[in-house]
């Protein structure tokens, strides 16, 4: 007899989404009445070569989710069968919950190199436990609303649709992904589940396998025209000129059928796009759109509309729905302070700022970002506005909105063009957007 795994994660199961040594260090910490309050930063050591800077997602949905994290009698049963825990142990797992705080940057934060995106604060055996789950779930977010964001950047006001999901790294990529999307400024997305969860408009039109089934593409047009009015048809299946040729003879033929847009999906997108726009114009149509789509990215997307193709919307795939050219981020979680003092890591490359922190954004007059303050919680400091805010207190969440990030896509609309003009290039290279140390930090960072 075969069984069939569960295709997602239940929220039973969460506690276990972890590494082992999360479970063993804690259970060592139990066995050594190590109960003091820890402070753990989570936050990146660098940038990735061809970003400027990321994009913080995922954050606030982390810490909503893991302050509801619990052990239940299937999970301890199950570590119980690993004979590497102790029962009494796990009878304390089974009263185990986060009573700490959580503070958070703000869902469509831009961030930095060494700026937290989150802290977390609570008894060590509490926090340690969060590490795992945590960095997955902010990782994945923030890469790919990292990379949309740039896609939108590139399309200059342009609709941006995603169509990744069948190229990406498994159901709940594809899901969350497009929560991300949503905060990147995305107009809408083919995943059905992903759009209706997270209130991302539906977008989307036919596969060349609809017009070879017909045999005839003229009559396959005529089909999925008089089907869905208003809808946007795919021309590049043969020859692409030829297929917008034949819409237009369509239209001429059936003024009502209202066809909103030609998509292209394959050849030399700029040509094609010049050579469509013509062919439509001419006949009196300058009213149907041009969708491009075929393996873009912001690169080619830039270069598409620097170079004056006429289109109208992208529709971006694999690109981005892997983040191709950044995957990953170099994401820490890091004990910073422990029982009131600061706790330092030393390695080579791998550094860490000690003790609870705050970020400050500094602006001009005019609202443009001028740099950033990375300070000591309670350091006082006259200029910018401060940015991480407590989320979780005492083990509840304490601001529910802002961890449903209603907001955020209108805040990462804001906040871009605010910053200087080298941060938002899409080329690769480092900006010189300041991020510097407050005297309190620079102090304690010097001595450990």
């Amino acid at each position: 007899m075969t069984s069939t795994a569960p295709l997602q994660v239940a929220e039973g199961e969460l506690a276990l989404l972890t590494d082992l040594y999360q479970l063993t260090m804690t259970q060592a910490y139990w066995k050594e009445a190590m109960h003091e309050r820890a402070t753990f930063s989570l936050f990146f050591r660098r940038l990735p070569p061809t970003r400027r800077f990321m994009l913080a997602c995922g954050q606030q949905h982390a810490a909503a989710l893991l302050s509801r994290l619990r052990f239940g009698d299937d999970a301890l049963a199950r570590l119980s069968g690993t004979g590497l825990f102790d029962p009494d142990f796990l009878d304390w797992l089974s009263t185990w919950r986060f009573e700490g705080d959580i503070w958070t940057l703000p869902e469509g934060t831009p961030v930095f190199a060494n700026e937290p995106l989150m802290e977390v604060e609570a008894p060590i055996a509490q926090a340690q436990l969060l590490e795992s789950l945590m960095m997955n779930l902010v990782q994945l977010e923030t890469v790919l609303a990292s990379k949309a964001v740039r896609v939108v950047m590139a399309a200059r006001g342009r609709p941006v649709v995603d169509f990744g999901m069948r190229r990406m790294h498994g159901v709940d990529a594809a899901v969350r992904g497009v929560r991300a999307y949503r905060t990147a400024g995305l107009a809408g997305t083919s995943n059905v589940l992903g759009g209706l969860r997270h209130d991302l408009a539906l977008n989307g039109t036919m596969a060349h396998s609809y017009i070879l089934a017909h045999g005839n593409e003229r009559e396959a047009f005529r089909a999925f025209a008089r089907h869905y009015p208003g809808t946007t048809l795919l021309v590049d299946t043969h020859d692409t000129l030829e297929g917008v040729q034949k819409v237009v003879e369509l239209m001429r033929e059936e003024p009502g059928l209202g066809v909103k847009a030609i998509r292209l999906d394959s050849g030399d997108l700029g040509e094609l796009a010049r050579g469509s726009r013509r062919l439509l114009d001419d006949a009196g149509h300058e009213e149907v759109k041009i969708v491009a789509s075929s393996g873009l990215d912001e690169m080619q997307i830039d270069t598409l509309l620097e170079d004056g193709a006429p289109i109208d919307a992208f529709g971006v795939g694999t690109q981005m729905g892997v983040s191709a050219d950044a995957p990953v981020i170099d994401l820490s979680y890091k004990l910073v302070e422990y029982a009131g003092e600061p706790r330092v890591k030393h390695s080579p490359g791998k550094i860490n700022l000690p003790c609870r922190k705050q970020l400050y954004r500094r602006q001009d007059d005019r609202g443009r970002y001028l740099g950033d303050i990375l300070a000591l919680r309670d350091e006082p400091v006259d200029a910018g506005e401060p940015l991480l805010r407590p989320l979780v207190q005492a083990g509840r969440l304490v601001e529910a909105e802002m961890a449903l990030a209603d907001d955020a896509r209108e805040r990462v609309a804001d906040a871009l063009p605010r910053f200087p003009e080298d941060v938002r290039r899409l080329e690769a290279g480092e900006s010189d957007y300041p991020v510097t140390l407050s005297p309190g930090l620079e102090r304690l960072a010097s001595r450990a």
